[in-house]
């Protein structure tokens, strides 16, 4: 029984990226459907997987948010996790799709929602603008703000991982990973060709894509003049290796595994004790920039993935469990199928 990935509107519930993509369960007209009705549909969700995992964009109507609130209360259950973290709406569907890569795995429900928050740390989310004028979710300062009102200017515009502003002139390019990452692309209602002839070029973009602009990214970038992009890591395997390699938990309110410091299903956060070795767990590991040069992934398996962890020091990977230090298997174990041999 695999946990299920929900998504609040058809758009952002993008095309497999393998054959081991789980579909994704479409949570539409949240804000216009009848209370009982949502209520059914989420109902539905944890008799036929168990747990359900709601990835919501934060530029959504606030009825919608309220409504998801209000049913989670309702069910009086802690099998729904809401997870709306401050990401580009484009940028939150290739989340919701690396969640339901790893939902075919041997992974548990708390260690599946608690990996959406290890995850985002390595997407690289942003847009191609037409205008600022209106963009709160980045620091705009006077002189950018004053050369929007100007005719044909466009801005790059990183809001994830770290913010970054700039106005597009010959050369100028935005800050990106490190590691080798594909590429996906969303075009709203700007003509340029320099996300795919610059941008990805200086990344070293190895695979790119383009799907359908989310019907939230004009409200969260504030215009529709825009060319959505996001760069992310498309392998299964080093996606697996990733969460795995992290040590594992257990919530000590409602009991499940997770990783890192704090439950999604339940919000609690774990106590300090001297059981937890890593300084980390003392305040948000997954929020900290002090994390540096430690790799979790195995280098002699995926050698493009080199630089792949500089944010993860004080996530120790599982010393006491054999199958965390030297995992047997190259590739992720699929749920109800034991291993050869």
């Amino acid at each position: 029984m695999s946990t299920a990935i929900a998504v609040t509107s058809a758009d952002m519930a993008l095309p497999p990226q393998d054959d081991r993509t789980v579909p994704a369960a479409v949570l539409s007209d949240l804000d216009r459907q009848p209370l009982d009705r949502s209520l059914a549909a989420l109902q539905t969700l944890i008799d036929l997987h168990g747990h359900v995992i709601v990835v919501c964009s934060q530029a959504v109507p606030r009825e919608v948010e309220r409504r998801l609130l209000t049913v989670r209360s309702l069910l009086e259950s802690d099998r729904i996790a809401l997870f709306q973290p401050d990401l580009p709406p484009l940028g939150l569907a290739v989340l919701a799709r690396q969640l339901r890569q790893l939902a075919s795995c041997d992974l548990s429900p708390g260690v599946l929602a608690s990996a959406a928050r290890l995850l985002t740390h390595y997407l690289h989310a942003g847009a191609l603008l037409g205008s600022v004028a209106r963009l709160d979710r980045v620091p705009v300062n006077l002189k950018s703000h004053a050369k929007s009102w100007m005719p044909g200017s466009q801005f790059g515009v990183l809001a994830h991982p770290q913010q970054q502003l700039v106005r597009i002139e010959p050369g100028v390019t935005l800050t990106g990973p490190e590691f080798t990452t594909s590429m996906l692309v969303a075009r709203g209602q700007l003509q340029s060709d320099w996300v795919n002839a610059t941008l990805a070029k200086s990344w070293n973009v190895q695979g790119l894509r383009e799907a359908t602009l989310p019907a939230e990214s004009a409200l969260w970038w504030g215009t529709g003049k825009l060319i959505e992009f996001c760069t992310f890591l498309p392998d299964l395997s080093v996606l697996y290796q990733l969460v795995t390699s992290v040590r594992q938990n257990i919530c000590h309110w409602c009991g499940i595994e997770v990783i890192g410091d704090r439950c999604v299903f339940c919000s609690a956060v774990s106590p300090v004790s001297p059981a937890y070795e890593s300084p980390a767990y003392e305040s948000s590991a997954y929020e900290s920039s002090a994390y540096e040069d430690q790799s979790l992934v195995d280098e002699s398996q995926s050698p493009a993935y080199d630089n792949l962890s500089p944010a993860y020091d004080n996530l120790s990977p599982a010393r006491e469990n054999p199958a965390h230090k030297n995992p047997p298997h190259k590739n992720p174990v699929p749920r109800n199928q034991l291993p050869a041999g």
